[in-house]
């Protein structure tokens, strides 16, 4: 690393720093003339991506499809990592398309969407085909959820959500498993929660 340095003097890196020099993998700080191209590393990128301002370099061509800066033609679509997701999903948008399809449901940002698949079918579940935008894990789970959950279209829950219909026909709160559970709630202790389902009693 002492002659790199001493060969390339206007390459300004700590001389611990300079290890990640020449070691096989594209740093973009040390992606410039002064450092040799990371010491030869980025000169195979710069000629296949020569307007590409990834962050990481060595993310390119990983076979994982990262969004962002990535995703962009002059970074040739995260080096194709991106078309098999782009071609599928052409108007969705998000930070880790990986996540799509990896068989876990991500219900947060704009995955469990209708323009990302319903995160690629990981949130999708086929008992209930219209219940969508929501996780399907809670879905059977033994605990009543409210919402969009507790709806037609949801099976109630998965079923989940049948008998608290059946004793409360009108009381729709976020949380139906809060009623009875031995707390009051205050927003729960209406009539039509039978008061809070006896607890505010």
């Amino acid at each position: 690393r002492r002659f790199f340095l001493m060969e390339h003097p206007n390459c300004l890196v700590m001389y611990w720093d300079s290890y990640n020099i020449g070691n096989g993998v594209c740093e973009k700080d040390y992606n410039t003339q002064d450092c040799n191209y990371d010491g030869g590393d980025c000169i195979q990128f710069n000629n296949d991506f020569p307007n590409c301002t990834a962050t990481h370099p060595f993310n390119i061509q990983d076979d994982v499809c990262d969004g962002g800066d990535y995703n962009t033609e002059e970074c040739g679509f995260d080096g194709g990592d991106c078309i098999k997701f782009n071609e599928g999903f052409p108007n969705c948008d998000v930070v880790n398309p990986s996540w799509i399809g990896n068989g876990k449901c991500d219900d947060s940002g704009d995955y469990n969407t209708e323009k990302c698949g319903y995160d690629g079918g990981d949130c999708y579940k086929p008992e209930y085909p219209d219940c969508k935008g929501i996780n399907p894990s809670y879905i059977g789970n033994g605990i009543c959820d409210g919402g969009d959950f507790n709806t037609e279209e949801c099976g109630y829950d998965g079923g989940d959500c049948i008998q608290f219909k059946t004793d409360f026909p009108y009381c729709t709160v976020r949380y139906p498993h809060y009623i009875g559970d031995g707390d009051c709630y205050k927003a729960y202790n209406t009539t039509e929660c039978g008061f809070d389902g006896g607890d505010c009693l």
